[in-house]
């Protein structure tokens, strides 16, 4: 499977563990963490012992898990330029970091940088990385998304890929009372 994408306006290709300036980048503005961690600013040492650490044990290109870093083609310069770097999506099992991870049902998430917030790139990147992954991982059946409830950008996003509500449940990842919503999308092929 490629693990480098296209669309019209995007360059998408699976993150590597050289990327962590990518990741420490995206992670400075407190209006993208939010919704993470209530606005705190990810450190440098973070990135390097959590996020990479973690990155690492759920990467897998042959199966197009890991972290998709996405790329604005209509930015002056090079495609991949750190520059044009707007932000990442997420592909692994549902809960990957539980007992019991579904394998078959492939949790996709998304960070996006504010200054490409509703411009679809999210939205355009998450759809063409689905269509990959249903066309060369037949093994998955269904794709789920979670995020804050009060997070309504990510809910857009979820239904505009066609997710429907779930329920409300326990964060999977997150010790303590940490409450989401969850929306899947059972995969259909022809």
């Amino acid at each position: 499977m490629k693990n480098q994408l296209t669309t019209d306006r995007l360059s998408i290709s699976i993150m590597t563990l050289d990327d962590a300036d990518l990741l420490y980048d995206l992670d400075q503005d407190p209006n993208v963490m939010k919704y993470i961690n209530g606005g705190v600013l990810t450190s440098r040492a973070d990135i390097n012992n959590i996020y990479i650490p973690r990155l690492k044990s759920y990467l897998k290109p042959v199966k197009g898990w890991g972290l998709w870093k996405v790329f604005n083609k209509n930015i002056q310069g090079h495609a991949d330029d750190r520059d044009n770097f707007v932000g990442w999506v997420l592909i692994r099992p549902m809960g990957f970091f539980t007992e019991t991870p579904e394998f078959d049902n492939l949790e996709i998430g998304w960070r996006f940088k504010k200054s490409a917030w509703g411009q679809g790139f999210a939205t355009e990147s998450a759809k063409a990385i689905i269509d990959l992954l249903i066309k060369h991982q037949l093994d998955v059946v269904k794709f789920s998304a979670i995020a804050d409830e009060n997070n309504v950008g990510s809910i857009n996003i979820m239904k505009k890929l066609g997710m429907q509500f779930i329920n409300k449940q326990q964060h999977p990842d997150v010790v303590g009372d940490a409450e989401v919503v969850l929306y899947s999308m059972e995969v259909i092929r022809t």
